[in-house]
């Protein structure tokens, strides 16, 4: 069975929370196994991570970037990157905070620069906002109208688990299609399979 670990900080339990709602959904169709992992845990030792098929990357977003303790992470991971072990699995990221925009995008981005500088590949998130199809906003899933990955938002003092329903559903949807996709890219390999061909 494949494996995915949703690797995340947070302060509050907010980034946690939604951390939670995208490793049940990606563990919903029994696709893979799914591990939450803490940042700060895996700073000693990241070469845990090279044992997953997908990586799940969540922060908080601070003025406009990943968490201390989340950049710590990202910066223990050269030797990974000199060894290419990251290089072909698969990468999706999220991130959480107090304002609708809060500059989430530059979190995103940041993530997305360091996946690609490991020759991951990038997930994004492809649910459709849900207000043009009539469902009002807290409700809807992508309320914020992010592709590059999963935003979500919780109001500055709020408790860990008060976010508007359609971030904590989307949040489950963006978990299975990640899941989907590790099991698309997994279990359709012509060279794994013997069935490439060769000069």
């Amino acid at each position: 069975m494949n494996t995915i670990a949703v690797v995340y900080h947070s302060a509050h339990g907010h980034t946690g929370y939604i951390a939670g709602k995208i490793a049940e959904g990606a563990a919903s169709e029994s696709l893979a196994t799914v591990s939450l992992l803490k940042a700060e845990e895996l700073i000693a030792a990241p070469e845990v991570l090279s044992r997953y098929d997908g990586l799940i990357l969540g922060s908080p977003t601070y003025l406009g970037g990943v968490s201390a303790p989340f950049k710590a992470l990202m910066d223990r991971t050269g030797g990974l990157w000199r060894q290419q072990k990251l290089k072909g699995k698969l990468a999706a990221g999220f991130t959480v905070s107090s304002l609708p925009s809060g500059d989430k995008q530059s979190t995103l981005q940041s993530m997305l620069v360091f996946c690609m500088q490991h020759g991951m590949i990038w997930v994004g998130n492809p649910v459709m906002p849900e207000q043009r199809a009539g469902v009002p906003c807290d409700e809807a899933a992508n309320r914020l109208g992010s592709w590059t990955g999963l935003m979500a938002q919780a109001g500055h003092g709020a408790a860990a688990d008060a976010f508007p329903p359609g971030d904590t559903r989307g949040a489950i949807l963006f978990g299975r299609n990640f899941a989907q996709t590790v099991a698309r890219f997994t279990c359709h390999d012509p060279v794994a399979s013997g069935n490439g061909v060769t000069a």
